[in-house]
């Protein structure tokens, strides 16, 4: 077993670290002689043999981290110590990874370390953004609140983020069981009605040609089209962690019909709230939109903030940066600059946010409830379409029996 320890040496000083040992006792006689006195010794509760194997497989999702977030602050709130709230949480996780994440930023915390720290350990689950807002709360004494506004901010981003990726599903797993079904036919049905068809030597209507062309072709060349497929989807897969591909993705994110929309006020909904939330935790301005930038999730906007940045670094606005794009609606650009004159930005920035909020909100509404007619239309169109391919021919060759 592996345990963890915090012990004082012979001139004061605190020292931790992990050691091997068979049982609890043994683990304390080997701290003890190497002249340590021994302050806490405990067994570092781990991810099983096998999970452990395949943990770069896992990742932590951002639900888990939403509510762990909610939970922390209901505990801090009532005077729950940071160490226990964090052990009785992880107890609670259903996700081994979390789990033990959690378990070993108790140990941090427990050793000496400041949470801020402890959490910065772990950059994949939480975010700058999430490390910052903790940072200010321990500086300026006041964690309990800043928990609690950490629990609310990520409640509301998670929404947001769920309802826009809740918006795309529906259709996108109708569309796919369409195509499986067609594929189905173009293989198992298709061949047998062609050659019946050959048979009686008629001519067929051009959608029939085309079915038919389409059913040999996938039968003859369907794995070669399977291999593009899973090739095309690993190279692209590949090529959006690359900085370009990331940035190409992003712009062609932008650019989408319809979603393009919905994704620009979802990014200014996000800027506007990070910026806000962090200012309003004490922050310095510049190191905000440094951290806003790093969390926006969109490389083009991560640039503008970047570029907002360096000009507040000068001397100049936020507004003065974001006027130049078009990215940047005129109407934000103008409360940013009124925020900036008159020193309430924080409360601008809020304001944008749950306008922007309200839009993508009334807007995935608005395309939730007009994706089930347009898709029963696309679908029926289709399955119109490979209708008549299939019966015509054969209401021809019964016709002219």
């Amino acid at each position: 077993m592996q345990f963890t320890y915090v012990a004082r040496t012979n001139k004061g000083e605190v020292q931790t670290g992990k050691i091997k040992a068979p049982t609890h006792e043994e683990a304390i006689a080997a701290i003890q002689s190497l002249g340590f006195v021994v302050i806490s010794c405990q067994a570092i509760e781990s991810l099983p043999f096998w999970m452990s194997q395949i943990k770069f497989l896992q990742r932590v999702k951002t639900k888990d981290v939403v509510n762990f977030s909610r939970q922390l602050a209901t505990l801090f709130s009532a005077k729950v110590s940071l160490v226990e709230s964090l052990k009785t949480l992880g107890k609670q996780q259903e996700s081994a990874l979390f789990r033990e994440i959690l378990f070993e930023v108790a140990r941090d915390v427990e050793a000496g370390t400041i949470f801020s720290k402890a959490l910065g350990k772990h950059p994949k689950e939480f975010s700058s953004l999430y490390i910052n807002i903790i940072k200010t709360g321990e500086v300026s004494g006041n964690l309990e609140n800043s928990l609690s506004y950490l629990a609310d901010h990520l409640e509301k981003q998670f929404y947001l983020g769920h309802k826009v990726r809740g918006a795309m599903i529906y259709p996108a797993f109708v569309f796919s069981a369409f195509i499986v079904v067609v594929i189905l036919m173009l293989i198992l049905v298709i061949p047998n009605l062609a050659s019946i068809l050959e048979e009686a030597g008629q001519n067929l209507p051009w959608a029939t040609r085309l079915i038919i062309f389409l059913s040999d072709f996938l039968r003859a060349w369907g794995w070669l089209l399977l291999i593009v497929l899973v090739g095309g989807g690993v190279w692209l897969w590949r090529y959006k962690k690359t900085p370009q591909g990331k940035r190409n993705l992003d712009i062609l994110k932008l650019k989408i019909p319809v979603f393009g929309g919905v994704y620009k006020k979802f990014y200014l909904a996000r800027f506007s709230e990070n910026l806000a939330t962090l200012i309003k935790g004490g922050l310095p301005i510049l190191q905000a939109l440094q951290t806003s930038g790093e969390v926006v999730g969109n490389e083009i906007y991560a640039e503008l903030i970047f570029k907002a940045k360096e000009e507040v670094r000068v001397g100049n606005s936020i507004s003065s940066v974001f006027e130049k794009y078009e990215e940047i609606p005129p109407m934000m650009t103008q409360m940013i600059y009124t925020g900036e004159k008159t020193g309430q930005l924080d409360m601008v920035l809020q304001k944008i946010a749950g306008y922007y909020a309200v839009e993508v909100d009334t807007i995935v509404d608005n395309i939730s409830s007009l994706i089930e007619p347009i898709l029963i239309v696309c679908l029926g169109v289709g399955v119109a379409i490979l209708l008549v391919a299939i019966l015509m021919p054969i209401y021809n060759l019964t016709s002219a029996m």
